[in-house]
């Protein structure tokens, strides 16, 4: 079968240039924080990597990232995303987007809610080969020690984006 077109953009953002790689139904195949597309295409599934890519001006996914930036941090919660792998690569990656904006896990707490929780290392690895950074937001994962962690766009950028999600997430009682 032969991979089908995407479409790819950039926005600025504080912590620097955000691109993103979608399919032709609008769906994340990629994203971070870097103006180049060809940084992003070796961690779409080669199932799902598009054959050509077509840098166009704007996206609608970008919306979501510009309400983001701005302050509403659920903005990203709706955007549709495909990703490839096995199965639990494939559920770590939906249980990542249940994490709550502004309260970060641990990657044992995470692979606990993966129902996994001996399977702390697989559940780093599920953030580390997420494609998709922002909308399945291995960001809000941390170390075990309350450290960073890894973050493949720079641990600038991820505390950037753990502090802006503090200070904009909703209050939880």
């Amino acid at each position: 079968m032969t991979p089908l077109p995407a479409r790819s953009a950039t926005v600025d953002t504080p912590p620097g240039p955000f691109t993103v790689v979608v399919d032709r139904g609008g769906a994340v195949l990629a994203s971070g924080w870097t103006a180049d597309v060809a940084d992003l295409l070796p961690v779409v599934h080669r199932a799902l990597r598009p054959a050509w890519v077509e840098e166009v001006e704007h996206l609608p996914v970008l919306d979501a990232v510009t309400a983001f930036v701005a302050g509403d941090v659920a903005a990203i919660d709706d955007v549709p995303v495909r990703q490839r792998s096995g199965p639990f690569l494939e559920d770590a990656w939906e249980v990542l987007r249940t994490v709550p904006a502004g309260e970060p896990d641990t990657y044992a707490a995470f692979a606990a809610r993966c129902g996994r929780p001996a399977a702390v290392r697989a559940a780093a690895n599920a953030c580390a080969r997420n494609a998709a950074a922002l909308f399945v937001p291995c960001h809000r994962v941390l170390g075990s020690d309350g450290g960073l962690g890894g973050f493949r766009w720079g641990t600038p950028v991820k505390r950037w984006l753990l502090d802006h999600e503090a200070a904009h997430a909703p209050v939880t009682v």
